[in-house]
């Protein structure tokens, strides 16, 4: 799962992006309300945590961009004002979950579980991707297809996350880059195919059906496998 972390406090934006990938979770981070926009309306974050007070635009002015946008990513709010008055402001710009600083990291944890339990929910289980025999294990972090492992790479199973959370859609190269290699800014588009074929041979090692689609042109698919 892809969460975006967006906070000026950058001692505690490491922090809470630590303790998000102790979790398994992809984490980005923008330290500016600009620089939060502009990753933000990538809209391929399942989960942003967005601090109230930033330099250049605020938490709710980028809530209400979100929502304007029509995200499906979740909005969690962190702030130190805890007055009902600031909650309901706050959930009127659009955040889904606000959370008062200071913060345990056990709760924040707990709440970004919930969050995307409620947007983003996985059948048939909450804790695993599932395609046929293509099974990515979110809670153990291994993949296997059928009996056989998969020794994937990080960006590979990031890679194959993003075709799972989307099978049966077909994803331009673009939208896979801007996921899988988001904030890196001298990935060229050609990693793309690159990557597929990496993943395609682990995949397909036992001579097992190809899943995934080129569709030309355009970008790449994985089947929907019903079985």
């Amino acid at each position: 799962m892809r969460v975006l972390v967006i906070e000026d406090d950058q001692r505690l934006a490491r922090l809470v992006a630590r303790v998000l990938r102790e979790e398994h979770y992809q984490v980005d981070q923008a330290h500016d309300g600009e620089a939060g926009l502009d990753l933000l309306l990538r809209g391929t974050y399942d989960v942003a945590i967005i601090d109230w007070m930033l330099p250049g635009r605020d938490g709710p002015a980028l809530c209400r961009a979100a929502r304007a946008a029509r995200l499906a990513t979740a909005l969690l709010l962190l702030t130190a004002r805890g007055q009902v008055e600031d909650k309901v402001a706050g959930f009127d710009s659009g955040a889904d979950d606000y959370l008062v600083k200071p913060f345990a990291f056990e709760e924040l944890l707990v709440r970004v579980r919930a969050l995307s339990r409620r947007f983003h929910p996985v059948a048939p289980s909450l804790d695993e991707l599932r395609n046929g025999e293509l099974v990515l294990d979110l809670r153990n972090h291994t993949a296997r297809r059928g009996l056989r492992s998969l020794d994937l790479t990080p960006t590979e199973w990031n890679l194959l996350e993003y075709l799972l959370r989307n099978a049966g859609q077909t994803l331009a190269k673009q939208q896979i880059l801007d996921y899988v290699w988001s904030y890196e800014q001298d990935v060229q588009p050609q990693m793309v195919e690159v990557y597929i074929s990496y993943l395609r041979r682990k995949l397909n090692a036992a001579g097992e059906p190809d899943p995934i689609v080129t569709v030309r042109g355009v970008g790449y698919r994985l089947e929907v496998d019903r079985v």
